[in-house]
């Protein structure tokens, strides 16, 4: 079993949701990284999302387009993020690592070298925001090959042909986005039609279906974890961490903004 599937094989087993942070690589400092990874598993994170900077984040929201923005001006391309991955997992073997970013990147680096040197690195899953689950096979296989899942998304548009595909096709999670939109617009999220939909796409996903988009805190998080296998959260914690001015100041942000959602989730 892959690092994904055994964690949520273990989070299912004790009767427990997934949460999911997601960060940008190289945001608040290139030396801040690898230590918020470590403050957000110690504060209870079960997968990280880790983002790899990219100069036109067309699906996100203005505190992640800055935040990437910002690392792209320290240098955090792609060769970082992985060499972030690879110190990570010097500490931590246990705790799946997703890269959420771009085609661009990875299809000038070449699907199957990046894969290989992704997968070296300790990478688990790929989660491509442009990449049309219709033109995904060769990424698949070459991921697939490195035992690198690609994560697949949903929306509250995507058509039931289309849904069925991507419940077939999920590996690792399925990714529910919870609404029509850019990351981060908080004042978007409508539990209650969310967890209607939530409900049907696990019912049909062979993999488990995690929610993401306009989780901020606590409340929003146990709230949308009600129906799915898991949450993930972003914009609100990049935004804390923006704050930060050191990587000691940046982990102790992640913990304290971390803390309470597991508590939560675990509520």
């Amino acid at each position: 079993m892959s690092r994904i599937d055994t964690r949520f094989a273990e989070l299912k087993a004790a009767g427990r949701k997934a949460l999911i942070p997601f960060v940008t690589a190289g945001d608040p400092s290139l030396q801040a990284t690898v230590p918020v990874m470590h403050a957000l598993v110690e504060a209870g994170a079960d997968v990280i999302e880790l983002g790899v900077p990219f100069s036109d984040p067309m699906s996100d929201g203005p505190a992640i387009q800055r935040s990437s923005e910002r690392a792209l001006q320290r240098g955090a391309g792609l060769g970082f993020v992985l060499r972030v991955v690879a110190e990570f997992r010097q500490r931590d073997a246990a705790t799946p690592v997703v890269l959420m970013g771009y085609l661009n990147p990875v299809e000038i680096h070449g699907a199957a070298r990046f894969a290989v040197e992704a997968a070296e690195a300790g990478v688990d899953g790929m989660l491509l925001v442009d990449l049309p689950p219709e033109e995904a096979d060769d990424y698949r296989t070459a991921f697939t090959a490195q035992g690198i899942d690609l994560i697949l998304l949903a929306a509250p548009t995507t058509t039931p042909t289309r849904l069925e595909m991507l419940c077939r096709q999920a590996q690792g999670y399925l990714y529910y986005v919870s609404f029509a939109g850019v990351t981060g617009a908080s004042d978007r999220l409508d539990t209650q039609a969310a967890s209607a939909r939530l409900r049907d796409i696990r019912r049909a996903s062979a993999a488990p279906v995690v929610a993401g988009f306009g989780i901020r805190d606590a409340a929003s998080a146990k709230a949308m974890a009600a129906d799915a296998d898991g949450v993930v959260v972003g914009s609100a914690l990049v935004s804390v961490l923006a704050e930060a001015t050191a990587p000691d100041q940046a982990a102790a942000h992640a913990l304290a903004f971390l803390a309470p959602l597991r508590a939560a989730l675990d509520g």
